[in-house]
């Protein structure tokens, strides 16, 4: 028998597992145990995970490792760390791109460039690196670049989608950047923030060559002013074959089953949905909330990339914090369950929280700060609510990034009674 407090102290412990299950800098460090590296290389890291990707490089490289350039959002990185084992650390823009990102780019390229001819390179790529590093098509500026990343955002795509549409409009990405590589030995781990964890999509494809999707593209029906911007054709040469040697090193899977094995350390039932949870994020929070009202005793875990269409001027929050209310609403005075869904990155939308935990008296509580539920979901303003509320989930970064995870909960708050 478990108390909600008690609960919600359980909860987060088995969300923080699922998140050290993908832990950065150990799934770099696992795979390089495994495979050794005793030629000299050099390292790029780039994404929300750079840091710990790149810490974990450092950990089994001490001797092949000659130098490197690790490019992360703000916050996320330690300078003086990784610039006193040789690696230059740069932040670029996110989630938008901005001036860093297109100076990250410049930087990459520079990096590249003044490389032997010989060096091997082992690229370290994490979710955040289609936002942080850019080189675009000539005749597209940042402000174009801007607009269109804010639309996208808003837009309901799919990252798939969204990625699509970056990467016809660099000139590195969508494996373009193999032109600046050449013929040079290169190994990409990945930490992957889409559904098939394909390195295509990953940080729109920087190491996997492709030509230009005109049928997928003009499936989405973009508004004219972005299509405008496309470049007719593709701008470039013909694209270098990829003869790169390209692995998944940490994934949503695994970040489920490492929390259902804490579920199951702690004593609770535990039922894992492996189908990918990719609905507006307001659907799936009643949909989900609705399950656990119908269930038995246990932890269900559940993971993927739900999304939010946005109004013109949205409220504090992302997709985690408005699935959470939409499911506060479906579990209003229970006093057995529990949900929590959050942002393995530990950011959700352009704030600093990770998520948040909901129970039967989240809009209870809120309402005595004069807060709607209907209201906070229409205005895209969940945040501030379970501000209130006090049910945001803060972990900072985390040196990981695949996607959410949501996490239901009923517990047996009252001892069984057999009759005599």
């Amino acid at each position: 028998m478990k108390n909600i407090g008690q609960a919600r102290s359980d909860l987060l412990r088995i969300f923080s597992a699922g998140v050290a299950g993908v832990d950065g800098r150990a799934a770099v460090a696992g795979y390089l145990a495994q495979h050794s590296v005793t030629h000299a290389c050099s390292v790029v890291a780039i994404g929300k995970a750079a840091e710990a990707m790149a810490l974990g490089a450092i950990d089994k490289l001490d001797g092949p490792l000659v130098d490197g350039l690790v490019i992360s959002k703000p916050g996320h990185l330690d300078r003086p760390a990784l610039e006193a084992r040789g690696l230059t650390a740069m932040e670029g823009g996110h989630p938008l791109p901005d001036a860093n990102s297109l100076n990250a780019g410049r930087a990459l390229i520079s990096f590249l460039s003044e490389l032997p001819p010989d060096r091997a390179l082992l690229f370290l790529i994490s979710g955040g690196t289609s936002s942080l590093v850019e080189v675009l098509h000539q005749g597209i500026g940042l402000d174009d670049l801007k607009r269109v990343n804010q639309w996208l955002l808003g837009s309901g795509f799919s990252i798939e989608k969204m990625n699509l549409v970056r990467k016809s409009l660099s000139a590195i990405k969508g494996g373009r950047l193999l032109r600046h590589i050449g013929p040079r030995s290169v190994t990409g781990l990945f930490i992957s923030d889409v559904r098939w964890d394909d390195p295509a999509v990953i940080g729109s494809g920087l190491l996997v060559a492709e030509q230009r999707d005109k049928a997928a593209l003009d499936s989405l029906n973009l508004p004219d002013w972005i299509s405008r911007l496309i470049p007719p054709g593709d701008a470039d040469q013909p694209l270098i074959p990829a003869a790169v040697d390209l692995h998944i090193v940490a994934s949503l899977r695994d970040a489920r089953e490492a929390a259902a094995e804490a579920a199951r350390a702690l004593g609770y039932d535990v039922h894992v949905s492996h189908a990918f949870i990719n609905a507006t994020a307001e659907n799936v929070g009643r949909r989900l909330a609705l399950e656990l009202m119908d269930s038995l005793p246990g932890v269900y875990i559940w993971g993927g990339e739900p999304s939010v269409l946005l109004p013109d001027k949205p409220g504090r929050g992302g997709r985690n914090q408005h699935l959470a209310l939409s499911a506060a609403g479906v579990i209003e005075g229970a006093d057995d369950i529990l949900f929590l869904s959050a942002g393995t990155d530990g950011s959700d939308g352009p704030g600093t929280d990770a998520g948040a935990l909901v129970d039967g008296g989240t809009l209870a509580r809120a309402k005595r700060h004069g807060f709607d539920q209907e209201r906070s979901l229409a205005s895209a303003d969940s945040g501030s609510l379970l501000a209130a509320s006090g049910d945001l989930i803060h972990t900072g970064p985390t040196g990981t990034n695949v996607m959410d995870l949501m996490i239901g909960m009923r517990i047996v708050t009252k001892p069984d009674h057999k009759p005599a």
